[in-house]
């Protein structure tokens, strides 16, 4: 599989681009909402936790890059929330929290915001 950098594939097809998001937040929410169903310590809590960190990894990269077209002060709270995010799954991984719901909202959220 070839991978581009993010911005060159947004520059290139922005409708799809956006498409191949909304795709990447519902398949986040998805599995977000079975590891809710089945707990924290289930496999599909796990595959969840790893999956939403590698998204939102991967839009923290694009967001930091001053290549980034969104202005400063938006990437400046998708940033803080994305961070949030990650904090929270490290925090069900260990044990110290177990509702998924939050994570389940914020994703919701800013899911419906691309559309």
């Amino acid at each position: 599989m070839y991978q581009f950098p993010y911005a060159d594939v947004l520059e290139n097809s922005p409708k799809a681009a956006r498409e191949r998001e909304r795709q990447v937040f519902e398949r986040c929410l998805e599995l977000l909402r079975a590891a809710s169903e089945k707990g924290p310590t289930s496999m599909q809590s796990i595959e969840a936790l790893t999956f939403a960190r590698r998204m939102w990894a991967t839009l923290l990269e694009d967001l930091a890059s001053p290549e980034n077209a969104l202005p400063k002060e938006l990437r400046a709270e998708i940033i803080s929330i994305g961070l949030w995010v990650i904090r929270e799954a490290e925090d069900i991984r260990l044990g110290n929290k177990t509702d998924f719901k939050p994570m389940i909202e914020v994703t919701t959220a800013l899911y419906e915001g691309l559309q």
